[in-house]
């Protein structure tokens, strides 16, 4: 299997991150978990500024959140990004949840955006968020089957303000890091946080 680690974006992954996006764009695919990189192409070390912003002050009607690039760790490859939203405001808790995701389309039904979130749930339990929210759009089947994976439960569906039919799932982070540990785990020599 695959090595691949969460690595928060620095100005080294400039390139990289921009072809990741650009990417998106030639497939005519959704970008999401990006934490608006698709919105500073032209200028990614604001990007950088606003992510640090993002955890520390993220100003009005905003929550604290972690971006990560999800790096395959043979080829130093953006494979992925994820978005962790570290508390929920009302437009959140409506749609959008707490982590939101993405593969680049290339390297998309290889079981990495599984492990993708694995390591988000590990950071959101250190956090200590025992519980979070995901959605998806209904049709989005490698999104919803990636959170049943991780024991996503379906707890309702809603149309989004898009008029799209979305689903909305729970994950227990402290069961699902522990029941899912030999599948999805990536660590090296880290100590289990399971309980």
């Amino acid at each position: 299997m695959e090595y691949l680690r969460l690595v928060k974006p620095t100005l080294k992954h400039k390139q990289s991150g921009i072809e990741y996006i650009e990417e998106h764009y030639r497939y005519n695919s959704n970008i999401h978990g990006s934490g608006g990189l698709d919105r500073y192409l032209n200028n990614y070390q604001e990007w950088i500024i606003k992510l640090k912003n993002d955890i520390s002050n993220p100003g009005p009607g905003r929550v604290r959140a972690l971006i990560y690039f999800l790096i395959r760790e043979s080829d130093s490859k953006i494979i992925g990004m994820i978005n962790i939203r570290l508390e929920l405001n009302d437009q959140l808790r409506r749609s959008g949840g707490h982590i939101g995701y993405s593969i680049r389309p290339t390297e998309r039904r290889k079981g990495y955006n599984k492990i993708n979130l694995y390591l988000a749930l590990e950071i959101c339990h250190q956090y200590g968020l025992e519980e979070v929210i995901l959605d998806c759009e209904k049709k989005n089947l490698g999104s919803s089957k990636t959170m049943q994976a991780l024991g996503g439960k379906l707890i309702s569906e809603y149309i989004d303000e898009n008029n799209l039919l979305c689903q909305r799932y729970n994950i227990n982070v402290s069961k699902s890091l522990k029941e899912y540990y030999n599948l999805y785990s990536q660590s090296k020599n880290l100590k289990k946080v399971r309980k």
